[in-house]
């Protein structure tokens, strides 16, 4: 790691922080407004990936696990209405699916980036964030996975009802996957947006100096 790695860990630590924080606050009926900080944990890793290497991306993912780990650490000592805010199950799913989908993230844009300039960052958000999703919601609240925390009543996660209010019968927490899903599928697209802006700008002072 080098001193132009550091905005890099910096901007990932806060988007991890952000999300553990805004993830306690409710957007609709589907969301938190979590989920519209945390997807932005894979432009950073993208950003690194394109301008220093997979190596450096790593490093920041890795960066970011750790805070994330601090702050789940955290949670878990915090009581909320219905126990800590941050249970075993939320704790452990969170942190897998953060390291899995960063790391595959990262393999997957390297591995496209010699192509066009939206397909590296593009396919390996989607990818890494449809893995994230599906870790995070499946780990935290199937009710097939009780064992690992059998405490911990999330029974509430798996009332049927209409998939987002309008579809077929689900349970609850499929709702809040899909939800979830889609949001990172949208800001995905958005952000390719940001991540030529600086990469042409990161390109263009190159070139200068």
């Amino acid at each position: 790691m080098t001193r132009k790695h550091i905005p890099g860990i910096l901007a990932m630590a806060a988007i991890v922080v952000a999300s553990n924080i805004l993830v306690q606050f409710l957007f609709g009926q589907w969301l938190t407004w979590g989920a519209f900080t945390y997807p932005l944990a894979f432009l950073v890793t993208d950003l690194m990936n394109r301008l220093y290497g997979p190596g450096p991306a790593r490093q920041v993912v890795f960066a970011g696990f750790i805070v994330g780990v601090f702050c789940s650490l955290i949670g878990t000592q915090i009581m909320g209405e219905f126990g800590p805010l941050v249970t075993f199950r939320i704790a452990i799913g969170s942190g897998l699916a953060f390291l899995t989908a960063q790391l595959l993230d990262v393999a997957i844009f390297d591995r496209l980036r010699q192509g066009k300039w939206w397909r590296a960052p593009l396919a390996s958000t989607l990818v890494g964030s449809s893995v994230d999703t599906a870790l995070f919601f499946t780990i935290a609240f199937s009710a097939g996975l009780t064992f690992i925390e059998p405490d911990n009543d999330v029974s509430w996660a798996g009332e049927a009802l209409p998939l987002l209010g309008f579809g077929p019968q689900a349970p609850l927490w499929v709702s809040l996957a899909v939800a979830d899903w889609l949001v990172k599928l949208g800001l995905a697209l958005v952000a390719l947006i940001p991540f030529r802006m600086i990469v042409s700008r990161a390109a263009g002072n190159t070139t200068m100096a």
